[in-house]
């Protein structure tokens, strides 16, 4: 199940937007995370959603220790979901 970059785009911001409980409208790349009040709990529910949308994994632990905005997390999640597509 190949997807373009702009589709993944679109349904992950969609994604953050019903998982952090935000409005779609509020949510650009260059926002910052804790501007839009996403907590942890929300932030694992994102992820859950990545991994069972699309398969791919992504660590709480590691992986998200530099993701402040929400085109950091996009751009994570979208190079992970490539990264089990090309797998």
């Amino acid at each position: 199940m190949s997807t373009d970059r702009e589709t993944l785009t679109k349904d992950l911001m969609e994604m953050v937007a019903q998982e952090g409980m935000v409005e779609l409208s509020e949510i650009t790349p260059d926002k910052r995370l804790d501007e839009l009040d996403i907590q942890s709990a929300d932030f694992v529910m994102i992820l859950m959603s990545i991994e069972e949308k699309w398969g791919a994994y992504i660590s709480v632990d590691n992986e998200l220790t530099d993701v402040e905005t929400v085109g950091d997390l996009l751009n994570l999640a979208i190079s992970k979901i490539e990264e089990h597509q090309a797998a």
